[in-house]
């Protein structure tokens, strides 16, 4: 008879569950519990463990040696030459692939596809073409020249990652399936995730000490107990051969960090859920790259708008990796953050001081404790987006979703301390009489916002504001965080001849490092030194020094002017696609900062097919871009071209086309959201 070989592939390394072959399961490694089950098989001659050369393999490849199986140690990525190189130095004529992710793998079950192979005379044979067996009791069985002929014939890599994609597909290959009398196909026995391992510790505690159960008697617990399985309902079958690296490793961040990220605007969820990539590798110009090597065309928001430069700009990382080499910190201070401070008071006029930080949520609070200290006043009416700090979020203790207008809606002030009610009141940009009213009803330390939100100023909107907070010996504090630098060089209020009392920037102002500044006239910040502002981080030296440079070529640069340009041309290229297709659509930003949306009840849903389509095509896209000089008319062009075919799928919408049959998965998020 023919030698069976049954092959384990397993590894330590996986993205979404990392050492799940050694998590302890019926008080012992994940793997031994898998090989004891698979070694009652009668149709299969030895068994082996195929993992890398990657030395985090070395736990999992010493323990089964200690079992007494053999161990064969191969290519990281292609598996289908490990395969090959473990079988042959078995001499196996037929192989039986496991994978280490099935601790539930049932030797009669494993023993019936064999003889399917051998009654057939097959060169391939399976219980997953098409699968009606729970996911987890995949079995595969091929013959040596099989494999062979694929390792021959294929060079695709996901091909060789995936073993045998080629002998399930050729032509020149005979195969066969056997069939579930039932199709239990949606039930899900494998372990990817931690409510896999949940779900499979549940049904061998179930078992008590005998691991040597059937999976027929797992069907009978799985009708009779379905709390057991609970835990992962619902996942869908094999979806991590659909799923990028970087959406594997999102879902295990979502499990060990709240909210998957620090920061809400890079959640995947906010562009197409389930298929962002999520995570980079590098990123240079506008390109960046995911974790599996596919380049991306970033015309989205470019670092979320900290990258008008490009990314990885020659002459910042320079200025960067210099002073990494000269030393980050020191118990003395770096002497580029007196050169920086002096360059910004240099360009604003009526600023004579500044202090730095590394985030604007901090810049922010920095500036209303020093506006408090200064007039010796609580609170503060704000128009914008200004942080996460509870100063600002208090907004929405006095009324709910008072922030809707100014941020997300959603945004729960959970944790802000509730005495904190009433002391940020919010008003509309372009409504004088509201902060009128604020302003006479409460004793107001500090007016601060946004020099810009979405359309700009009527009437005289911001000098009148100006006069305001003159006449009553408010602060007033212009949040230019993301304004600033885009459309002059320094403050957006210079296009606008109004001066505040203080000014916030950051994003731009380091091109990717992070640095956020506060600067204001003497009689105001000198109150800092009243109270007491201070961090470690805040006097690292990669910042001021990023920041130093980044100017120098911005002046140089003009970027100002051409990223403005730029986005103004964009602009016009999104209402040409929209009057060219019928659709409607409102354009709203400043122009470095250009956002559309589409007009009526599916504008989410066409947003989120915008950014799937576009994820097809090799481009980061959504309804925004942010401009940097890495965006060359080329690169614009050909973006618009991509966009084309879009909206002219979304007109096919429009006239009757359901969205929903186009769409590969949820739509976005329109607001904050947790993520479980």
């Amino acid at each position: 008879m023919p030698k069976v070989v049954a092959i384990v592939q397993a590894r330590m390394s996986s993205t979404r569950l990392p050492g799940k072959v050694m998590q302890t399961v019926a008080g012992m490694p994940m793997i031994e519990v898998l090989i004891r089950r698979l070694a009652r098989s009668t149709q299969v001659d030895q068994i082996m463990l195929a993992t890398s050369t990657n030395p985090a393999n070395d736990p999992l490849a010493q323990h089964v040696g200690a079992m007494g199986y053999p161990v064969w140690r191969g290519s990281e990525n292609d598996v289908l030459a490990r395969f090959h190189d473990a079988a042959n130095s078995m001499d196996a004529e037929i192989v039986v692939r496991i994978t280490g992710d099935c601790p539930l793998v049932d030797a009669g079950l494993v023993d019936a596809v064999v003889q399917e192979l051998r009654d057939r005379g097959a060169d391939y044979a399976t219980n997953t073409m098409p699968p009606t067996f729970p996911d987890g009791m995949d079995v595969e069985v091929f013959t040596f020249p099989a494999m062979v002929q694929a390792l021959r014939d294929t060079d695709d890599a996901h091909d060789h990652e995936h073993v045998t994609p080629y002998m399930r597909n050729a032509e020149a290959l005979t195969r066969v399936n056997l069939s579930n009398d039932e199709d239990l196909s949606a039930w899900r026995w494998t372990v990817d995730e931690v409510s896999d391992l949940q779900v499979v510790r549940s049904v061998f505690e179930h078992f008590g000490g005998d691991i040597h159960f059937s999976w027929r008697d797992v069907v009978a617990l799985r009708r009779t107990r379905p709390d057991l399985f609970a835990a992962n309902t619902g996942m869908a079958r094999n979806e991590g051969a659909k799923m990028g690296t970087g959406q594997k490793l999102w879902r295990r961040a979502k499990q060990i960090i709240p909210g998957g990220s620090m920061l809400l605007s890079k959640r995947a969820e906010m562009f197409a859920p389930d298929q962002w990539p999520a995570y980079f590798s590098r990123a240079k110009g506008c390109s960046v790259w995911d974790l599996d090597g596919r380049e991306y065309i970033d015309m989205s928001l470019m670092g979320i708008g900290t990258n008008t430069l490009g990314y990885g700009h020659p002459e910042v990382d320079e200025a960067v990796i210099e002073t990494v080499h000269k030393g980050n910190m020191s118990t003395l201070n770096c002497p580029e953050e007196v050169e920086l401070a002096e360059r910004l008071i240099a360009m604003h006029g009526f600023a004579d001081m500044a202090r730095f930080t590394r985030s604007g949520g901090e810049a922010n609070a920095v500036a209303i404790r020093i506006a408090r200290a200064a007039t010796g006043r609580d609170k503060v009416a704000i128009c914008g987006y200004h942080g996460w700090h509870d100063w600002y979020l208090s907004t929405n203790l006095s009324k709910d979703d008072s922030l809707k207008n100014h941020l997300l809606p959603g945004l729960d002030p959970a944790g802000v301390p509730r005495d904190l009610a009433g002391s940020t009141l919010p008003f509309n940009y372009n409504d004088l009489a509201a902060l009128e009213q604020l302003v006479a009803e409460n004793q107001i330390a500090a007016i601060k916002m946004e020099v810009v939100r979405n359309r700009g100023p009527q009437d005289g909107f911001l000098h009148k504001v100006r006069d305001i907070a003159t006449r009553h010996d408010i602060v007033l504090i212009f949040d230019e965080c993301t304004s600033g630098f885009r459309a002059s060089f320094g403050g957006l209020h210079k296009n606008y001849d109004v001066e505040p009392d203080m000014a916030v920037f950051g994003k731009t102002l380091g091109n990717g490092y992070a640095i956020n500044a506060v600067i204001g006239s003497e009689a105001v910040m000198q109150a800092a030194q009243s109270t007491f502002i201070s961090s470690t981080f805040w006097t690292e030296r990669i910042g001021p020094s990023a920041a130093v440079r980044t100017l120098q070529v911005m002046e140089r640069e003009k970027s100002w002017e051409r990223i403005t340009a730029q986005g103004a041309g964009i602009k016009q290229g999104w209402q040409t696609l929209a009057d060219k297709h019928g659709l409607r659509i409102n354009i709203s930003g400043l122009d470095a900062l250009a956002t559309y949306g589409f007009e009526g009840p599916g504008a989410n849903s066409y947003k989120t097919l915008v950014t799937q389509e576009m994820l097809g095509k090799g481009y980061l896209a959504g309804t925004g871009v942010y401009s940097s000089l890495a965006h060359t008319p080329e690169v614009i062009a050909a973006y618009f071209e991509a966009l084309d075919p879009v909206f002219a799928l979304i007109a096919e919408c429009e006239n009757g086309r359901d969205v929903k049959t186009l769409l590969q998965g949820p739509l976005a998020h329109t607001g904050f959201a947790r993520l479980n």
